[in-house]
């Protein structure tokens, strides 16, 4: 343990506060049923004026709200203020700003710019004043995370690791741990920071990782000392009750690092961890984002549904955009219902902006919550909230709820109360299959299915026009079917008959100008059915959580590769297991009831021990040309066991100081590992270095690192 996890330790022994327990399926790692609320903290409500004006950086605070760039005074007393609001919307977890310590000094001298969005962190280990107290205690959120447990609702924490704050201006980059200076900009004597330019080519995987992200001072996760503190904070977060991590500007922090990060904080204690990958089906690194994901064990933002949403909702492109966006991205990763779904955000400009039309906006959100993926509604959305300065760009599209903005008899906020519930009482939305059952230009009915919970959704967004549909199938079963929104947006009942095995026709159905019909059936589970297992890596002895139905009250059996393993809880819907010690490798895992019966299996990688981030570079490696990339393989489940694909080997690797190349990859704690090194041609031609396996013993702690030359 060094220094920094030595004063955590110590910081955590020294807190006078009682560990938050969590009701029987709260801190469960399946977050595919939930609804997620995002609040942008200082924008929601001021629940605390003392903490307005802190002492510790006084003047950031506009309390005429006019300068968008200053503080506008919510907080986190705030948000636990109005928990029945929240909770009324039908909301079962809220992702807030991060809450860490952020820069105390504005970043413009003439005018006050500060880090009200809270991603210019100053000190990792500490609460943001403006959001707790003068003293950067915990008090404000222990408080919160008591609210919203007693309320059902988890807690989101946004997690910056890429960087700390701005470097050319305020307090110019820097990072203190617990209130003792690290590190600054200028004053980097071990190499905390990277020291590179802004990102120009955002193709290019080096600059995504190792260069400057908007001037923000790139934090360097290959030392050893910045790895145990970035660690160590989130743990501490943990222990205060935390549920999950949207991680902030994943592809920008170190890819193979951010494995050994997700890898700690699942086995601290059973979360969540979801990322922003900013991209889209046609970019250029869309197969890093999917291959990250599948390997990671940390789901992503579905930036490509985000997109196609703005485009058919918000510019009124055709319903077959969205329609092949999901085909795409349900074919390329393994766990597309843990995609975390939006159609707005804090980054960019509010769908009623693009589109001043509610009727569009509560089609989307219902199209939102009715899809596959994790669905996120951005606060203030439910008000119709929206600016359209400079074409509601950040920062106009972080408005601010008044007093007034809590209106619970909108329809926006009643519609995804009623959608929330359904994703909450039928697991076709949280678990089911995906499946288009009929498309147009404005027309989209699609399917959720899982066993015999079904929900089928039409949504017509033409504005004046009402569309009939003669031949539509359905995996429903025979009968009369009532909208489930009860005609909030305008739906109709759909009568079903009898027919073949899951096409099942319906009676012609005319659905009108801007409506959603939604149709569904539940049924209780009579064998045992399991929708999720989470997280979907980790070594023997991690905590891992499969959820679905009908499990039963008496325990019954989990086999990984048919090792029985060890059950620590055990409910009708969740149940968690510890791995067993078993080799490493991709596995099925198999859960019985207590009378033996079957559910379905469910995929899961069992690691060789817990991560470690080691960096491994090869010299004069062989020749590459366009397209051509070097691989690291060898023969362990983390180093893809000896695979030669793009998707099994370990990389592509980088090359800024070709023909060297190098790459961060986490490896097993303490194991002696074999490798080698192979180029993968664009033609998907295979050359490995010739010679004897490398060998490595990867140390139990801390970061390591490998340096060999190619063997030709």
């Amino acid at each position: 343990m060094n220094q920094h996890r030595s004063l955590v330790a110590g910081l955590l022994a020294a807190l006078v506060f009682a560990p938050l327990l969590c009701a029987p399926l709260l801190c469960a790692q399946d977050f595919k049923k939930q609804v997620i609320y995002q609040i942008v903290t200082d924008r929601f409500f001021d629940g605390d004026t003392t903490n307005d004006n802190p002492s510790e950086s006084p003047g950031l605070y506009d309390s005429t709200r006019t300068n968008w760039f200053a503080y506008w005074g919510g907080d986190l007393a705030g948000i636990q203020q109005k928990m029945a609001y929240i909770q009324g919307l039908g909301a079962t977890a809220i992702w807030i700003s991060p809450t860490v310590n952020n820069e105390n000094s504005s970043m413009n001298t003439s005018s006050v710019s500060a880090p009200y969005h809270g991603y210019d962190a100053r000190d990792f280990m500490q609460v943001e004043e403006h959001f707790g107290d003068n003293a950067n205690d915990w008090t404000a959120f222990n408080n919160l995370i008591s609210a919203a447990h007693a309320n059902n609702i988890k807690v989101i924490l946004d997690w910056a690791n890429n960087h700390s704050n701005y470097n050319a201006a305020g307090e110019k980059g820097a990072l203190y741990n617990n209130g003792t200076l690290m590190a600054s900009a200028g004053n980097d004597p071990t190499g905390i920071f990277h020291h590179n330019p802004d990102i120009a080519d955002y193709n290019d995987r080096y600059q995504l990782q190792y260069y400057t992200l908007s001037g923000l001072t790139d934090l360097n996760q290959e030392n050893s000392t910045v790895d145990s503190y970035l660690k160590s904070a989130a743990e501490l977060f943990q222990s205060h009750g935390v549920d999950a991590f949207r991680l902030d500007a994943l592809k920008h922090a170190t890819w193979g690092w951010e494995y050994s990060f997700a890898n700690a904080i699942y086995n601290n204690k059973p979360t969540f961890l979801f990322g922003e990958w900013i991209d889209s089906t046609s970019d250029a690194l869309y197969h890093d984002a999917y291959k990250f994901a599948n390997r990671s064990g940390i789901s992503e933002l579905d930036f490509g549904v985000n997109g196609a949403m703005r485009d058919v909702f918000g510019s009124n492109h055709n319903f077959s955009e969205l329609d092949g966006v999901i085909a795409t991205e349900n074919s390329n990763f393994t766990s597309p219902n843990d995609l975390v779904t939006f159609f707005d955000s804090h980054d960019e400009s509010r769908l009623l902006t693009m589109n001043n039309n509610r009727n569009r906006l509560q089609e989307a959100m219902a199209f939102l919550i009715t899809c596959r993926g994790i669905p996120v509604i951005l606060y203030g959305d439910e008000q119709y909230l929206h600016n359209d300065t400079n074409n509601g760009n950040d920062p106009y599209n972080r408005v601010a709820m008044t007093p007034t903005s809590f209106n619970t008899t909108s329809t926006a906020y009643k519609l995804i109360g009623k959608l929330a519930g359904l994703r909450k009482a039928n697991d076709a939305l949280g678990y089911g299959t995906w499946r288009q059952r009929w498309i147009n230009n404005d027309v989209y009915i699609y399917e959720r299915q899982f066993f015999n919970d079904v929900v089928l959704v039409a949504i017509n967004k033409n504005d004046s026009t009402a569309q009939n549909i003669s031949r539509l199938f359905t995996s429903l079963p025979a009968g009369t079917y009532a909208d489930y929104l009860g005609g909030l947006q305008s739906g109709v009942p759909l009568t079903v008959t009898s027919g073949s095995g899951d096409n099942n026709p319906a009676n012609s159905v005319s659905l009108p100008a801007h409506s959603v019909s939604v149709w569904q059936v539940s049924s209780a589970a009579t064998a045992p059915e399991v929708g999720s297992i989470g997280p979907t890596v980790g070594q023997p002895g991690m905590q891992v959580t499969i959820a679905g139905d009908g499990f039963g009250s008496a325990r019954g059996s989990v086999k990984v590769n048919g090792t029985t393993a060890t059950i620590t809880s055990w409910s009708n819907i969740s149940v968690s297991f510890t791995v067993p010690n078993i080799a490493s490798g991709n596995y099925t895992v198999q859960l019985a009831n207590s009378q033996g019966a079957l559910a379905n299996s469910i995929q899961f990688s069992v690691l060789t021990a817990r991560l470690i981030p080691v960096t491994f570079t090869v010299n004069n490696a062989t020749p590459t040309g366009p397209g051509d990339y070097i691989f690291l393989t060898g023969n362990t489940v983390e180093l893809g066991n000896w695979g030669t694909t793009f998707d099994t080997a370990v990389g592509p690797m980088l090359d800024p100081n070709y023909p060297n190349w190098f790459l961060n990859v986490s490896v097993p704690a303490g194991q002696s590992i074999q490798f080698k090194f192979i180029k993968i041609a664009a033609s998907g031609t295979i050359t490995w270095e010739n010679g004897a396996n490398h060998s490595y013993t990867v140390p139990t702690s801390g970061t390591g690192s490998v340096n060999v030359t190619w063997q030709n």
